[in-house]
């Protein structure tokens, strides 16, 4: 399978044996070479922009932050069918950039404490090094920044890789009025359990659906589900060509599924390419599928 378009499936970010779980050897050494993706240390890969970045950085003396800095960090992106990741950096407030030097990055103007940096002593491909927004203060600006979807992505992949809602609720009550309280929404909307950003856009569109409760990874009978509302007995799958890479998982998948409708759930699946570019269809699929539940389970309805 083509490596970029599992990459991005995968959040823009991934390690080599994520990847190798759905990508030969081969495909994916001759998609670094053509530069689709980027080796970004160590047996991890990204989409191109994190490189990017780095440059602009550099150039602009400012720092990587944003979406470029959550790459680093390994977090998780919503990105949609053919995107790559526009770098970002922050520079201090009262710096003048003049346009002709903001053509290709999303610059932004803020003044960073200093313990909301971090020096890189060595970064990808032989860069001599940089500054990076550190992992919390990356959280807080996306969420201060990005669309609600977009956010909560990074806030479930840092809750996932075990930063405290805690603490990023205690930094998000150090910012501003004007964004505090939409930073500490996105946060308190996070949830670690989520997989992956993919499914995590599939949340996010069906806490939308009226009457539709959901929680991610739920575990029933010997089955883990992406997502389910055990009281309407709905479970939602974030379905990618990119995790049925064999006959094994397809055949698994299958029973599993079987499993689930014999024991009266109803199962809607969902591919990538429709989370990300129709969630309005998406939207109206999933209230056609609580209309149905109601009904046949007789409840809710009445209230």
């Amino acid at each position: 399978m083509d490596p970029l378009y599992v990459l991005r499936q995968l959040g823009g970010i991934a390690s080599s044996g994520e990847l190798r779980k759905h990508c030969t050897k081969r495909s994916l050494a001759k998609a670094v070479s053509r530069e689709r993706i980027v080796a970004v240390g160590k047996g991890r890969y990204a989409v191109p922009g994190l490189e990017a970045a780095w440059r602009e950085a550099h150039r602009l003396s400012g720092v990587v932050s944003g979406r470029s800095a959550a790459q680093f960090w390994g977090l998780n992106l919503r990105l949609v069918p053919g995107e790559e990741v526009t770098p970002v950096v922050t520079v201090a407030r009262n710096r003048r950039v003049e346009p002709g030097r903001r053509v290709g990055v999303d610059l932004k103007w803020r003044d960073l404490s200093q313990g909301s940096v971090v020096d890189v002593a060595s970064v990808t491909r032989g860069a001599a090094g940089g500054r990076v927004t550190s992992l919390v203060q990356t959280v807080l600006d996306c969420c201060r920044d990005l669309p609600e979807v977009d956010a909560l992505c990074v806030v479930d992949a840092a809750l996932r890789r075990g930063v405290l809602r805690d603490d990023l609720l205690a930094r998000a009550d150090e910012l501003p009025r004007s964004c505090r309280s939409r930073v500490r929404g996105v946060i308190e909307l996070g949830d670690g359990r989520a997989a992956t950003a993919f499914e995590t856009c599939l949340r996010h569109i069906a806490r939308s659906v009226p009457g539709l409760t959901v929680t991610p990874q739920v575990v029933i009978g010997q089955h883990r589900v992406d997502l389910a509302d055990t009281d309407l007995r709905i479970v939602i799958e974030a379905e990618s060509y990119a995790f049925h890479g064999s006959k094994e998982m397809f055949r698994a998948d299958t029973r599993r599924y079987t499993w689930l409708v014999v024991d009266n759930w109803m199962v809607v699946r969902f591919v990538w390419e429709d989370v990300m570019l129709k969630p309005d269809w998406v939207r109206d699929e999933l209230i056609r599928a609580v209309a149905v539940r109601e009904r046949r389970l007789g409840h809710r309805s009445a209230g």
